[in-house]
């Protein structure tokens, strides 16, 4: 009889352990150590970059129950920084974002699958699902906190989400791609 107590302890003591090891973890993006930025091509001949400034989000992670895991995400678009104040103004404008009208771009997660995480991405008011490849690093506890680290990078055509300003050039082509490339460097720190 005494063993059966034991081994039903012992049984127990893992599952506990097994679900406590399960759970999720949740992670607040690190502005300091996190950007968002995209290219565009310009004129078919350069690459120009861009980024925000300003953003915040969650993410739920845990390595072993990625079912469980979940990120939620909100960029100012106010704050689109491209070092050049006249372009960031137009970019702001009705021809592009519009940002008076549509203040936040979203990106909330409906999937993490191993190497990749999928959800609604949310801009000018119209969502489209999509996929970021990505790479999740840690978690990692290093001087007192614990975080988590994600990279990744998706293409979008910015015609889909109602971005649509463009000026044919005279030898043919187009001012602006359609293609953005866009790329996410996450660092975020447990609650």
């Amino acid at each position: 009889m005494r063993q059966k107590v034991q081994a039903l302890l012992i049984i127990a003591a893992l599952l506990l352990t097994s679900k406590a090891f399960a759970a999720a973890d949740t992670y607040v993006i690190d502005p300091m150590h996190t950007s968002f930025g995209f290219t565009v091509q310009h004129m078919m001949i350069s690459n120009v970059p861009g980024e925000f400034d300003k953003f915040s989000g969650t993410i739920t992670y845990s390595p072993t129950d990625l079912a469980g895991s979940s990120a939620d995400v909100s960029i100012d678009v106010d704050s689109i920084n491209t070092r050049i104040a006249k372009r960031d103004a137009h970019l702001k404008s009705p021809d592009f974002f519009d940002a008076a009208k549509f203040p936040t771009i979203t990106f909330v997660s409906t999937k993490f699958t191993p190497g990749y995480i999928t959800g609604n991405l949310t801009m000018k008011g119209v969502t489209k699902v999509i996929t970021i490849p990505v790479t999740i690093s840690g978690p990692v506890n290093e001087m007192g906190h614990q975080a988590i680290g994600i990279t990744g990078s998706v293409t979008i055509n910015r015609q889909d989400y109602g971005v649509n300003w463009n000026k044919t050039l005279d030898q043919g082509g187009l001012a602006v791609s359609n293609d953005v490339a866009i790329t996410i460097s996450i660092e975020a720190d447990a609650k």
